[in-house]
């Protein structure tokens, strides 16, 4: 699901319903018409204002009154648009270590290691490409003046 672009993964309204004009985007899920100014919801905008009436509301309960999938409430949760309540019995698992979260992928702590990790390989990559190139002892005119060091 990486590749698929926000806007087609919550279905978000372009084309007003009502009159045919172009909807525009307002915040937290919620688009308006320019020309009639009717409003409408993206699938989020929709999630978000079933779960203020109803709070405490289950991703099934959720799917059933408003027909939003829970694959998709799911998603929201691991991309850090929604939460789990804190007195929620139900809780997201990180994928690395297993520990219970409230959103997103990963837990605090696999977070950061996995931040670090990352930085430590770009860091690395930059310092090998660095070091893959080094001045040429020939010096003569028309030749190469730098050539790969592991040639």
């Amino acid at each position: 699901m990486d590749g698929i672009i926000l806007e087609d993964r919550y279905h978000v309204p372009r084309i007003c319903k009502k009159c045919g004009g172009v909807m525009v985007f307002k915040g937290v899920g919620e688009y308006h018409c320019e020309d009639c100014g009717a409003v409408d919801y993206d699938d989020y905008g929709k999630v978000r204002r079933y779960i203020e009436e109803h709070k405490g509301a289950t991703a099934a309960q959720i799917e059933s009154a408003i027909g939003i999938s829970q694959r998709t409430i799911r998603q929201m949760l691991k991309d850090g648009r929604l939460e789990v309540t804190a007195d929620s019995r139900a809780f997201l698992h990180c994928e690395v270590c297993g520990k219970a979260i409230r959103y997103g992928e990963y837990c605090q702590e696999c977070e950061m290691s996995l931040h670090r990790n990352f930085e430590a390989q770009q860091r690395a990559q930059v310092k090998k490409n660095i070091q893959g190139y080094s001045l040429s002892q020939k010096g003569e005119d028309g030749q190469r003046r730098f050539t790969r060091g592991d040639r």
